[in-house]
């Protein structure tokens, strides 16, 4: 007999702008305080650059940028999420978002994401809009994001310099 699947999971509202990305809780790996990017030559305006993140070079992201949403209180303490991609690729194994705050656990199920879209076309890098609880949120198209990124960059050069890097432990706890 299989198990069957959770009713609950462990989810993050990451705040942008004015508004929330909602992730899966297992696909932030830290929340580091932003640093200046490296530029990226030919770049749209959301790819800020690379950041340095342990001895990666990985490619940060804005997302208010990219969906065209309101960028929200410059007054805000700015920081990075560094997120795990999903494609599997090893010259894109993580991206970071500006974000502004902290990310917020919280445990979902399906009766608590309510979807808010009007049936127009959704911004690029959009999977969705929902509301949670009383959090107007986006669920990020991270798949549409990472491929975005892959053609964007010198896909002849790695993220990251694997010289004996070691992938971090999750910094919260995994679904």
């Amino acid at each position: 007999m299989s198990d069957p699947l959770p009713r609950e999971i462990r989810c993050v509202l990451v705040p942008v702008g004015n508004l929330r990305l909602l992730l899966p809780n297992a696909t932030i790996a830290e929340v580091i305080t932003q640093s200046k990017p490296e530029p990226v030559a030919g770049a749209p305006d959301w790819l800020l650059g690379r950041i340095a993140w342990r001895g990666w070079r990985v490619p940060l992201v804005s997302f208010t940028k990219l969906a065209g949403t309101e960028e929200g209180d410059a007054e805000l303490s700015v920081r990075v999420a560094v997120l795990k991609a999903l494609g599997g690729n090893p010259k894109l194994p993580f991206i970071a978002v500006l974000t502004q705050g902290f990310p917020r656990l919280t445990t979902l199920n399906a009766e608590l994401i309510i979807p808010t879209h009007d049936g127009s076309a959704l911004p690029p890098g959009v999977r969705a809009h929902v509301l949670v609880r009383d959090d107007v949120a986006m669920i990020p198209d991270l798949e549409w994001i990472e491929t975005e990124l892959l053609d964007l960059l010198d896909t002849d050069e790695p993220a990251g310099s694997p010289e004996s890097v070691e992938l971090p432990e999750p910094s919260g706890a995994e679904d």
